[in-house]
């Protein structure tokens, strides 16, 4: 039966997908697309078996390993919706995200089962099953006992894929809605813009639950029947090893950065390399020019969201323009309009960045009202991102309309630290912004207003890590009398980061 995702793979396996290189690990170990074939259909099995119905959530928090794709793969051929979780997610916060998408499947790691069961089963989640990082737990047991041979679920271009959740302002995570169609459709068209064969081979050291790594990375690979070098985490020494044997290297502003340190990186050992992309937090124009002055090579740079996959791209060949995220890929409709009264700008006058194509979602998971919200009458989603596209058709990202963090391609929403910082004993009120970081490109930053009985930064510090995923935790928490603020009581948090902006500068944090 046709499963329109999944088609694509097929499509494009190749001619003896015993005799092909899919994917290779760090420690060696190297699977086919004959093997995707058939891991991917017993995890498919599996599911089905343990009652998994078309549509069915199957929510996933384990560490990046072949499985997890093969995992992800039989979610796909199953007619079940992918659900990936964020690896640094608490227990409190996975009990939201059970308790809002419902799945009739949960996947951990086998050393959290006896932290995050008991909140499966207080979310309702009917079965609990295990995987590791070395592709061990009950489910792959479950896999390798199925029968391989699957037959694929219908499943049409409308139908869901994949729910990715998203920070949300007010604290509360939405989970974006991501079709059959929204990731055939951008796999297919970066195939074409960055020009990817099966000739190609992908320095893979992304997360896998993040739409970079899992749908940008690696659904290009899949579009193809190119190859992956799959490493756990991203480790400077080891990509640079790699590089004389790959020919794309996809990755955040933060590996670039870290890679310039590297006295190994030369232009020799990134000479086989076509490609360096760079995406999910803004690239300096410095590490751009470093870059390209160090290797030889122009790193691309795209924007994208997790609602709408990749929106544009600099372009594969043509300038790649330092500080720009180019024109529009190819199907995608990007505009500026005035935030007020959404009409149209011309060239180079800022505004809200809109976006319209078969990237873009299906709406928010369970919230109509936020969905109709983001979405205008003919079509076009508002990204909350302010922008320019000048005379060229280049976008340019020059803000964020709704004060989100970006630090180390992970997007934090200050709402959800100020409620957790304001709720400790002591904390008058708190601001929580982003800070230009030499690592993570916005460093996140608490400033707070405190009381009688306020806890001290180190005390703040220790007490988020056991509430918020790591990444969302601030690096620095700054103590004032009191928080800037304009006529109308807002608190003026571009002043607060212009009073810091220095903090994580060499020697100061």
């Amino acid at each position: 039966m046709s499963n329109h995702l999944f088609d694509l793979v097929r499509a494009n396996l190749p001619a003896d997908p015993a005799a092909k290189l899919f994917l290779e690990t760090a420690d060696g170990a190297r699977y086919t697309y004959a093997d995707l074939i058939v891991r991917s259909g017993a995890y498919a099995a599996a599911l089905v078996a343990a009652g998994v119905t078309p549509g069915d959530r199957v929510a996933v928090q384990v560490e990046k390993s072949p499985e997890v794709l093969f995992l992800y793969l039989g979610a796909v051929r199953a007619g079940a919706v992918f659900l990936p979780l964020n690896t640094a997610y608490t227990a409190p916060e996975v009990a939201y995200f059970l308790g809002d998408a419902e799945p009739a499947v949960f996947v951990c790691d086998p050393g959290r089962r006896a932290l995050l069961e008991p909140v499966a089963e207080g979310a309702g989640v009917a079965l609990v099953h295990t995987l590791d990082a070395e592709g061990r737990g009950t489910l792959a047991e479950a896999a390798t006992a199925a029968a391989q041979a699957f037959a694929d679920v219908a499943r049409g271009p409308e139908d869901l894929a994949a729910i990715l959740y998203t920070s949300g302002t007010t604290g509360r995570s939405k989970g974006a809605m991501l079709s059959h169609e929204n990731l055939a459709s951008n796999a297919r068209t970066l195939v074409e813009s960055w020009r990817f064969t099966a000739d190609d081979v992908l320095i893979h050291a992304l997360p896998v639950f993040h739409t970079h790594g899992l749908f940008v990375a690696t659904n290009t690979v899949l579009a193809t029947g190119a190859t992956m070098l799959f490493l756990p985490r991203f480790e400077p020494a080891r990509v640079l090893a790699l590089m004389p044997r790959a020919t794309a290297m996809m990755g955040v502003p933060t590996f670039y950065t870290r890679l310039l340190r590297e006295p190994g990186l030369t232009r020799e050992v990134a000479a086989g390399i076509r490609l360096f992309v760079s995406g999910s937090a803004p690239l300096l124009a410095e590490t751009h020019r470093d870059w390209e002055a160090r290797t030889g090579h122009a790193i691309l740079e795209r924007y994208g969201m997790t609602e709408t996959n990749m929106n544009t791209s600099n372009p594969y060949a043509g300038a790649r323009v330092a500080g720009t995220v180019g024109p529009a890929l190819p199907g995608v409709s990007v505009r500026v309009v005035d935030p007020e009264t959404g009409a149209a700008l011309g060239t180079d006058a800022v505004g809200m960045v809109e976006v319209k194509g078969p990237n873009v979602f299906q709406g928010y998971w369970r919230m109509p009202e936020k969905t109709a919200a983001e979405f205008k009458a003919d079509g076009f989603f508002i990204t909350g991102d302010l922008g320019k596209i000048d005379a060229q058709g280049y976008v340019h990202i020059v803000g964020r309309g709704k004060d989100l963090i970006i630090t180390g391609g992970y997007n934090v929403y200050p709402k959800e630290v100020e409620n957790e910082i304001d709720a400790l004993p002591g904390v008058v009120e708190s601001a929580v912004i982003g800070i230009a970081h030499p690592d993570f490109g916005e460093g996140v930053t608490a400033v707070v207003v405190g009381g009688a009985g306020v806890p001290d930064e180190a005390t703040i510090l220790r007490t988020l890590e056991a509430r918020l995923a790591r990444y969302k935790c601030p690096k620095r928490v700054l103590f004032v009398e009191e928080l800037p603020r304009n006529a109308m009581g807002k608190v003026q948090k571009n002043l607060l980061r212009d009073t810091h902006a220095g903090l994580y500068a060499a020697g100061r944090a």
